[in-house]
Formats: C-alpha cells, sequence, structure tokens
C-alpha cells in the first residue's frame, strides 16, 4: 500500500513538473514574441529616422549652395561698387556731374542689395517651408497606409460580427396573369427596424366549413420586397465584396425556385450585350466588378497594385462545362470539357483544370465575359418557366494585390454563384432531357 502511495505521488508529481514545464514553455515563446515585436518596432523607428536625417542633410546642403551662390553675388556686387567709388574719386575735380550721377548710382545700388537681400530671405523662408511640408507630407502618407491597414481589420471584423454566413431573402415582383391574383397573395411583410421578417398564411376549412387562417412566420438576415431595386440588393452586399478585395475568400449564391429570379439578381436582365447595359438593372456580378475597379483605382495611390482573373463555369448533369471557351458546344470544346477536374492547389483553394482563366482589365470585359457565357449557359423551356436555367453556373474572380510601398500583398476569391431553378417534377412537364435535368438540379 505504500508503495502503490508513493507511486500516486510520484505520478502527481510527474504530471505537476510537466504541467510546469508547460508553462514554462509558453511563458518562454510569449516573452520571444514580445522581444520580436520590439524588434520590429525598433527596426521601423530606425528606418524612419535614418530617411528624416538623409532628409535634412539634403535641406542643409541646398540651403548652403544657395548661401554661397548668394555670397558670391554679393562679393561681385560690393567689388563693382569699389571701382565705381574709385572712378567717381579720381575725376571728382572734373566730373561734378559724374559725383551727382554716382550718388544716384550708390543709392539704386543700394536699393538693389536691400532688394536682394530680402529676396534671399524669403528665398530661404519658402525652403523651409518646402521642406517641413515634405516632412508633413511623408507623415501623412505614414499615417494613410497605417489607417489603411486598420481600416481592412475594422472592416473585415464589422463583417464576422454581422456573421460570416447570412441568409437573404428576396420575392420579386408579380408578373403576367399573377398580378390578377394580387390580392389573393398569402405572403406579407410586417413593418420592422430591421427589414427581415416575411410571413406567410394559409387558410382551411374544419370539418364544420368553418374557415381558419394560421400564420407562419420566418425571419431572415433581411428581407427584399416585390419593390426592392437591383441597388438595394447590392448595397447589402457590396460590404462583403470590399472583403474580397481586402484578401478574404467571399461566396455569394442565390438559391430558388426556377423562375424566382435568381439570374436576374446576378447578372441582370436575359438579353446581356458586350456594350454594356442600363447600370438600374445591372445584377451583383457587374456591380461587383465595377466597385472592385472604384476601389483598386482609389487604393492605387496608396501603393496597391492589382490583377483581377476570372473564370466562368457550369454544373450540368452533375458535368463541368467552360463557359468561356471558344465554342461550348463545338467538339474541340467538348474534347477539352470532358478534361475538367476539380483539385486542391499547393496553397489548399479549390481550382478546376483546364478551365479558361480571363484577364479582367476593364468594366467592357466583364460585360463580354457575361455576354459570352450567356450564349454558352444551358437554358430551356419548362411548364414553370418559358427560359429556365438547367444549370449552376460558377462566376470566379481572383483579386491579387501587392503594396509596392509596404511590400503587404493580399489574395482574394469572390464567388459569386447562381444556382439552377428548382421544381416539382409534378409541375414542370419535364420529359426526356428535361427530366434528366431536373432530377440533377433537384
Amino acid at each position: 500500500a505504500r508503495i502503490q502511495e508513493a507511486e500516486k505521488q510520484a505520478v502527481t508529481l510527474q504530471e505537476s513538473h510537466a504541467e510546469h514545464l508547460r508553462k514554462l514553455q509558453e511563458e518562454k515563446k510569449k516573452h520571444e514574441d514580445e522581444a520580436d515585436e520590439l524588434r520590429r518596432q525598433f527596426s521601423r523607428q530606425t528606418e524612419k529616422m535614418e530617411d528624416d536625417y538623409r532628409l535634412l542633410k539634403r535641406a542643409s546642403r541646398e540651403l548652403q549652395e544657395s548661401l554661397d551662390a548668394a555670397k558670391a553675388s554679393l562679393r561681385a556686387k560690393r567689388d563693382e561698387c569699389v571701382r565705381l567709388e574709385g572712378t567717381i574719386s579720381k575725376q571728382a575735380s572734373d566730373q561734378l556731374e559724374l559725383e551727382s550721377n554716382c550718388r544716384g548710382l550708390r543709392a539704386k545700388l543700394e536699393h538693389l542689395e536691400d532688394v536682394g537681400n530680402e529676396r534671399e530671405i524669403r528665398i530661404v523662408e519658402l525652403e523651409e517651408g518646402v521642406t517641413s511640408r515634405d516632412h508633413t507630407i511623408d507623415i501623412l502618407e505614414s499615417k494613410l497606409r497605417n489607417e489603411e491597414s486598420m481600416r481592412r481589420k475594422l472592416h473585415n471584423t464589422i463583417q464576422e460580427l454581422k456573421g460570416n454566413i447570412r441568409v437573404f431573402c428576396r420575392v420579386r415582383p408579380l408578373v403576367g396573369e399573377e398580378k390578377a391574383a394580387s390580392s389573393l397573395l398569402p405572403l406579407s411583410f410586417p413593418d420592422c427596424d430591421d427589414q427581415n421578417e416575411v410571413e406567410l398564411m394559409q387558410s382551411s376549412e374544419n370539418a364544420l366549413g368553418k374557415s381558419t387562417s394560421k400564420t407562419f412566420p420566418f425571419k431572415f438576415d433581411r428581407v427584399f420586397t416585390p419593390e426592392s431595386s437591383q441597388n438595394m440588393v447590392f448595397d447589402e452586399v457590396s460590404q462583403l465584396i470590399q472583403s474580397a478585395l481586402d484578401g478574404y475568400p467571399v461566396c455569394i449564391f442565390a438559391y430558388g425556385q426556377t423562375g424566382s429570379g435568381k439570374t436576374h439578381t446576378m447578372q441582370g436582365p436575359d438579353s446581356i450585350s458586350a456594350s454594356g447595359m442600363d447600370d438600374e438593372i445591372l445584377g451583383i456580378i457587374p456591380r461587383a466588378v465595377k466597385q472592385i475597379y472604384e476601389n483598386t483605382s482609389k487604393l492605387a495611390e496608396r501603393g496597391w497594385e492589382y490583377t483581377l482573373e476570372g473564370q466562368f463555369l457550369e454544373i450540368y448533369n452533375e458535368t463541368l462545362q467552360d463557359l468561356l471557351a471558344p465554342s461550348a458546344r463545338s467538339t474541340q470544346a467538348s474534347d477539352k470539357q470532358s478534361k475538367l477536374e476539380i483539385y486542391q492547389d499547393s496553397e489548399g483553394h479549390t481550382r478546376v483544370k483546364n478551365l479558361t482563366m480571363v484577364t479582367v482589365d476593364s468594366a467592357e470585359r466583364v460585360n463580354w465575359l457575361l455576354a459570352r457565357a450567356a450564349d454558352n449557359r444551358t437554358v430551356a423551356a419548362t411548364n414553370c418557366n418559358e427560359r429556365s436555367s438547367r444549370s449552376h453556373s460558377v462566376f470566379t474572380l481572383f483579386l491579387r494585390g501587392k503594396n509596392t510601398l509596404t511590400g503587404e500583398s493580399s489574395t482574394g476569391v469572390l464567388n459569386l454563384i447562381d444556382l439552377a431553378g428548382s421544381e416539382r417534377l409534378s409541375s414542370s412537364g419535364s420529359s426526356g432531357d428535361r427530366l434528366k435535368e431536373t432530377q440533377a438540379i433537384n
């Protein structure tokens, strides 16, 4: 029993020793991290002081050169004055009139010397002001870069607080024959500040023939009524687009029944031309790229340079299709499509092998890209929708940025996904290929 007790004590001591050793190691690593941070701060302060020293040294050299030039000019003028005085003294007895002229010239010379001295003083003041402003500009530019880094952190902290996963609900307007039954629509939007609730109503009759109504409330992160515009929808997701520009992976996808307006929300109207569209009806994809271009132009003033590359694919009947291939329906394109494979690169990002990558260098390029994808995407008519998307489309934009001033870099990915329209087989009237598509979609 004593041996067992001793063994227990030994085990307890070992555990205590291991815990103590672990705490010491954690404390050591903490102190090492603090020492590394202090070294980095010291290095940054040393570099700043060296830059300030070089600026002061250059300003001092320029001032010395200016002073030497002024002294040389002044000596030249004084020498000239001495020569004039000698000439006047020599001819004083014979040339009284010249003496008067000499006095006038002497007074003029003194005036010029005064003006020259005043200008030299002004030049020195201006040079000092320029040096001071240059120093202030350097400080402000450094502060601006630091505030940009802080803005990125705070912006994405806010996005995380709002929720990394958010669900929005958009109800499209009534069209065609639906408008005649608008009063019977079992849908309402409660008046609330957050605009995030929708209610469905169901009427039924009991055994006695009495009609009863039941309400089913649903709550989302945001609800968009039929009156909501494309701009209102994009305003809600625009901050997520900024997160992608800051180097975060962002995914936005539209899901719903066929004909519910998913493609309209993501891209805009069905008819897309490379020459452009009305800005009011643009979808999330063209608006997102436009916002990215505007922000990259502003960030260029702070040293950031960005490269944008886009891909567009569809998943049709569980098969990958490249929507940016020269002709997605041609035999050559079909051979390439069969080689599309999903894999993970060395950085852990999901990629598709042999998928066309397009450099997105202008807004016109985006319109062309959307038009090409729309031409190649699989659509067909069903009983539920005369132009139903029969595939899932995935638009991927890779954003690679580097700051030439600070050495910072960022790699963001923006995935904008338009899922195929889901529908009930009994309602869609699908058969043959349409039946196979509907089964794959659902």
